[in-house]
């Protein structure tokens, strides 16, 4: 198993704000986690990463990636862990990156943070990746501000970077709800296929159980810190148990009368 979170409970100061959600995930996998805003979503994946704001702590349980304990990681662990073998995606990734430094000095950097690479190296390397993401002239993305982009041309740049050390484990918070419809297929559609071939394990955060249906194997609906239901994706898509879960799947536009969950 790659992932195997038990009973984890996160707090924030003295109010507990999740409690006691399991997880399993195996290399390759996709799970998705939705619910609606407040249900303790990112603060899951925040916590599996060891991000979490300065106020909030894991307050109980075990989270284990190949078969360790990071709740017992160092700052040095977590520094090695952290962009390699796990990694994150934004909801917007144009927020995370500087935005008085170029595209390309700021990927060079990452790359050469964790690798022997040379400039002219890491250069290559990173134009190669954002051409996996189907970005057209790459070699002026390169040289572009991140305010010189377009929110997908920036989401985009983020799940090349993310993805470039081909992580065992990628962690995606509502990576698409900043774009507009046609756009958010594209980047799905893009980042499954990489996913694919280096057989990365995924969790998605979304409050949209339609991109979830589409996506994952696994499905996991919180409510109020809680899981109410989880399962495989297509069971409970099928028949959904709760009336939560039912709520969230009428909540998907329909077009012609036919839900669009499949």
């Amino acid at each position: 198993m790659l992932l195997e979170v038990s009973e984890l409970s996160v707090s924030y100061g003295e109010c507990e704000i999740v409690r006691n959600v399991n997880i399993s995930l195996d290399e390759g996998e996709v799970l998705a986690i939705v619910g609606e805003s407040g249900s303790g979503k990112t603060t899951v994946i925040r916590a599996i990463l060891g991000c979490l704001p300065h106020e909030g702590r894991v307050s109980g349980g075990k989270i284990l990636f190949e078969n360790k304990n990071l709740l017992e990681n160092t700052p040095a662990e977590w520094n090695r862990l952290c962009g390699t073998k796990a990694t994150m995606v934004f909801q917007d990734s144009g927020s995370m990156l500087d935005p008085i430094a170029r595209i390309g000095s700021q990927f060079i950097e990452y790359i050469r943070e964790h690798t022997s690479l040379t400039q002219k190296e890491a250069a290559k390397a990173a134009e190669a990746m954002l051409r996996k993401m189907h970005l057209p002239n790459t070699e002026n993305i390169m040289k572009s501000y991140p305010f010189e982009l377009s929110g997908g041309m920036r989401q985009r740049v983020g799940v090349a970077m993310a993805m470039f050390f081909k992580p065992r484990l990628l962690l995606a918070d509502e990576p698409t709800s900043a774009l507009d419809v046609t756009t958010q297929a594209q980047v799905v559609k893009e980042m499954m296929e990489i996913c694919r071939q280096d057989r990365t394990a995924i969790i998605i955060v979304t409050h949209n159980i339609g991109v979830a249906a589409y996506m994952s194997d696994k499905l996991i609906v919180m409510q109020n810190g809680e899981i109410v239901e989880s399962g495989r994706t297509d069971a409970i898509i099928a028949q959904p148990q709760t009336a939560y879960t039912k709520e969230l799947l009428d909540a998907v536009p329909q077009v012609g009368g036919k839900s669009y969950v499949s």
